[in-house]
Formats: C-alpha cells, sequence, structure tokens
C-alpha cells in the first residue's frame, strides 16, 4: 500500500503494482521494482560484493565523522557514499579475496585545509594516544585557529572513537584517553577543520599504535 502526500498530483510513498514512490532530499522519486536475476554472479562481482561490504562496515563506524568530513566531495550523493566511493577506488588491498582495509591509504576526512606538519600518534601511559603535529599557521588556508580531529579505529572490535573540533592548531598536542581498547593496536588518522567548521583537512594516517595500561 502507498500513501499520497499532497494531493492526487503529489509524490507518493510505498508500493503500486511495479513502482515504488519515496523521497530522497526533498525530491519525490518514483522507480521500478528490481527485477529478480536467476543468473550465477560472476567472480569479479562476488569481489566487488565483498570489497563494498568490507569498506561500508568500517565507513559506518564512524557515520557521524564522516558526515562533517565528506561534505566537500558529496555532489549528488551521501557524505557516506562519497567516503565509501574514495575508500573503496583507494584503500582496499589483495588481488583475490580475502580483501583488506589498507589503512594508509584510508582517507577520513577530505577537503583543501592543509593538514599540519609532520603530525604523528605514540602510545602513552594510562590507556592514552598522544598526538602532536607542527604549527603551519598560514601556510595556505591553514590558521592557528583551526581545530584538530583525531580518529582512532581498533581493527578487533569494530569500532572509531574520534574527535571533531578538538584542539588549536597552535597547541600542537592533545591526547585521547582510550580504556576500552587496553591491550589492543588501533589505527590512528589526524585532520584539521576550520574554527567555522566550514573546510576540512584531507586526514593523515599516523600509525598504529598499541593501547597500554
Amino acid at each position: 500500500m502507498a500513501r499520497i502526500y499532497k494531493g492526487i498530483l503529489g509524490g507518493f510513498s510505498g508500493k503500486v503494482g511495479n513502482v515504488v514512490g519515496t523521497n530522497w532530499r526533498g525530491i519525490d522519486v518514483i522507480r521500478s521494482l528490481p527485477k529478480r536475476s536467476n543468473r550465477t554472479p560472476t567472480q569479479n562481482q562476488l569481489d566487488q560484493q565483498e570489497k563494498f561490504g568490507l569498506m561500508m562496515g568500517f565507513m559506518s563506524s564512524m557515520t557521524p565523522l564522516v558526515t562533517e568530513t565528506f561534505k566537500a566531495y558529496a555532489k549528488g550523493i551521501t557524505n557516506m557514499n562519497a567516503a565509501v566511493s574514495y575508500n573503496l577506488q583507494n584503500a582496499i588491498s589483495g588481488v583475490v579475496a580475502p580483501f583488506n582495509i589498507s589503512f594508509p591509504n584510508v582517507l577520513v576526512s577530505r577537503g583543501d585545509l592543509p593538514n599540519a606538519n609532520n603530525p604523528v600518534a605514540v602510545a602513552e601511559a594510562g590507556n592514552k594516544v598522544k598526538f602532536s603535529w607542527g604549527n603551519n599557521d598560514g601556510l595556505g588556508k591553514a590558521k592557528g585557529t583551526d581545530k584538530v580531529i583525531l580518529v582512532v579505529y581498533c581493527d578487533t572490535f569494530k569500532r572509531t572513537v574520534y574527535v571533531i573540533g578538538g584542539n588549536l592548531r597552535s597547541a600542537l598536542s592533545q591526547s585521547l584517553t582510550l580504556p576500552e581498547f587496553t591491550g589492543e593496536t588501533v589505527e590512528t588518522w589526524v585532520a584539521f577543520i576550520t574554527e567555522s567548521g566550514a573546510v576540512t583537512s584531507n586526514s593523515v594516517y599516523t600509525g598504529s599504535v598499541n593501547i597500554e595500561l
């Protein structure tokens, strides 16, 4: 059953026969139901499905983050789709299944704001990861008032912890306390966002870190 909104000339939501009505970004859309296929998928199709599922699972662990950090590249698609599309093309390793995520090639943020000079992440006692970076205030669009984005992903738990709008670029460091990841190896990234939140940088992978007590 479908429901009609705005009268007989308006869009509808639901199924009527072999068409479905829906609304995407305020636009009423009508599409036909997909036809079932009896064809056996090719190995290439199966590989693509596995790669997509792998990357979608990873990026879904940080949905609110990429909603902010891929805004500039979501032209006609969702921010999440923009993030998945980029990383699917650039951050999957392996010629045949099983495939893996190449964390050094992952972007968790994308934009034309300069990142910092030589960002690094190291373990600190007390379940902490300390991020530090060089101040490049004045390089292009970079300002000391830009705020850091810190991202930590634990593959064991398929979970991401992140900070959007942390310390200022001019602060040169910030630590995250991560007791939930004690004893685990995590992957880390640094990016920056303008004070207004309008522009982000490409993220930089800052390596694997073992969380210590």
